[in-house]
């Protein structure tokens, strides 16, 4: 069998870069070396390279996060290469990576989500009604980005400020949400035209974060995760179906992970992930793996699903020349 040569993508230029570059090493390391030719590119320093070798390679690998990474703006690049990648689209990736997006295309696909209030740079911030609007504890965070950068929750009045200049170094664009108190659980999706539900993750943060922040969702041990969550046979099949709703609100392709809070028997979406983490301590090769999918495998599976998904745009492009011709 050929061998697939593999442009392994990680890096880049985001506040997510060392998360990136950690994935990128997971990745690279787990490439079955019999199956793939593995080129490793940072897009930081390695773009005119990569364009440069792109008629040598099969497919491409994206181990990237946050913005000018899962926002659609390397997958154009590759789709200007014809260059097969694992993962959503330019659509997808850039409406799953804006929060005030997707909660709107969530809104509009029937699924819940927590009540917000968004503000930009020229938005008169009144404090009090926010808290009339979202009451206490308040949910901080930037519209685009991820990993839990520049996010906080706010107990009181006082620290509403701080925390929103917090957000705005991250974003011009921020979200107050309301804090929903309950049990959080991400699903992971996986496939093209016909999708499967991962096992539900349960995730339980270490008592010392208020949540699950960005050091508690990449230290080893500072978070408990519990794969298949405890939460019964109807709640685990709610939160898988509104997953794949979510997948789908978004245009999302190939795979995702979705983030979600489940108070009583009511479960509220936060976001999706378009290209969820690979590292050591990541959820979705855990969830795979509950899936009976080992990481050499779950790898194998994206690449062939981003292969067999750019052979049916190219089909597609080719019978809209031939109609166009006739």
């Amino acid at each position: 069998m050929k061998q697939l040569h593999i442009a392994l993508l990680s890096g880049g230029i985001s506040s997510e870069r060392k998360i990136s570059l950690k994935s990128g090493d997971h990745v690279y390391a787990a490439l079955d070396r019999q199956k793939y030719i593995v080129t490793r590119y940072d897009p930081k320093t390695d773009i005119n390279r990569l364009v440069s070798d792109a008629p040598e390679i099969d497919a491409a690998f994206i181990a990237m996060h946050g913005p000018m990474g899962e926002d659609g703006t390397i997958q154009g690049l590759l789709d200007l290469l014809d260059i097969p990648y694992q993962g959503s689209g330019v659509p997808g990736s850039a409406m799953a990576m804006n929060k005030l997006v997707s909660k709107q295309l969530y809104k509009c696909s029937g699924i819940p989500v927590p009540p917000y209030i968004v503000i930009n740079h020229n938005t008169k911030i009144n404090s009090d009604d926010c808290i009339k609007r979202l009451d206490l504890p308040i949910i901080v965070k930037p519209v685009n980005g991820g990993s839990s950068l520049g996010m906080s929750i706010v107990y009181e009045k006082n620290k509403l400020q701080k925390a929103i200049d917090k957000a705005f170094e991250h974003d011009n664009t921020i979200l107050l949400e309301a804090y929903i108190k309950g049990i959080e659980l991400t699903v992971g999706i996986i496939g093209n035209a016909s999708l499967n539900a991962l096992p539900v993750i349960e995730i339980i943060p270490d008592k010392q974060f208020d949540f699950f922040n960005h050091t508690a969702k990449y230290e080893k041990g500072a978070t408990n995760e519990i794969c298949p969550a405890r939460i019964g046979d109807a709640l685990t099949e709610k939160a898988q179906s509104y997953a794949k709703t979510a997948h789908n609100a978004l245009f999302c392709s190939g795979y995702s992970r979705t983030d979600m809070i489940l108070q009583k028997n009511d479960i509220y979406i936060l976001e999706t992930n378009t290209i969820p983490g690979m590292t050591l301590t990541s959820l979705f090769p855990l969830a795979a793996e509950k899936a009976g999918l080992s990481f050499d495998r779950l790898l194998d599976l994206l690449i062939n699903l981003s292969i067999e998904e750019h052979k049916q745009k190219r089909t597609g492009k080719a019978r809209d020349q031939e109609e166009a011709v006739v």
